[in-house]
């Protein structure tokens, strides 16, 4: 028993060891300026309440993704495509595929490090949007990261697709659009399909449909969110097609 207790303290030391360093290569020492920059999108809503441009107030519908969920999403791009795409550029694919356990123990490692900022940015935005804005629901908090996350992994796969940081960065950037187009700026017409479903956006439905929609909505995005994270290590590892030029 004393065996197995000491490898598993082992293995979660070399996890935490790993994450560590991926924080570090993708981010640098000063990765706790990603979570500080999305802080300007509250201070920006704060300006226009101060100057009256045609803000009357934020509601509690308004929490999820207008004051909390872009921000996130916006980061959690940045930080996706520098996941397997970052690789590429910095020409050190090939140095990923010698590591023992495979290369997919570092893009997970990756992975799991660029969820430190994004907790750390959903927690500030999350406590000013408390006191200066509205207050919301704990489910708000949980429908921000779930968008983030999605675009997170959405965004790794895309680097992996094109191979390129920028290209990646801007295919998330239309796929962002064309969700926000789709359902009035993630505000009035909310899409159960949409990974940032709002189900206090939804108006004149039965408490009831709501319920099984935002369920639906909650085990769907987990699903697809886990598809691509697959899809993405499936094609990361066709090293050929990486590497060639």
């Amino acid at each position: 028993m004393k065996l197995q207790s000491d490898k598993l303290i082992a293995w979660l030391g070399d996890c935490l060891s790993l994450t560590r360093l991926a924080l570090r290569l993708q981010m640098g020492r000063r990765f706790w300026l990603g979570p500080l920059l999305t802080l300007a999108w509250p201070l920006f809503h704060g300006i226009r309440l101060l100057v009256g441009q045609g803000v009357q107030g934020f509601t509690e519908a308004d929490a999820q993704n207008t004051l909390i969920g872009l921000p996130l999403v916006v980061l959690a791009i940045g930080l996706g495509v520098r996941i397997i795409a970052g690789e590429i550029e910095q020409r050190t694919l090939e140095v990923t595929y010698t590591v023992p356990g495979g290369a997919q123990r570092v893009w997970i490692a990756k992975l799991i490090a660029a969820l430190v900022p994004l907790l750390l940015a959903e927690g500030l935005l999350a406590v000013i949007t408390a006191i200066f804005f509205t207050s919301y629901p704990l489910s708000a908090l949980y429908g921000a990261l779930q968008g983030a996350v999605f675009y997170l992994v959405l965004a790794m796969a895309l680097g992996a697709l094109f191979r390129s940081e920028i290209a990646a960065m801007l295919a998330g950037g239309v796929i962002l659009f064309l969700n926000g187009l789709f359902t009035n700026a993630f505000g009035d017409n909310q899409n159960r399909i949409s990974p940032l479903f709002n189900p206090l956006g939804v108006d004149n439905a039965d408490v009831t449909e709501v319920l099984a929609w935002t369920v639906q909505n909650r085990i769907g995005v987990a699903l697809t969110i886990i598809a691509l994270a697959v899809l993405a290590f499936v094609r990361a590892e066709r090293r050929e097609r990486l590497l060639g030029d």
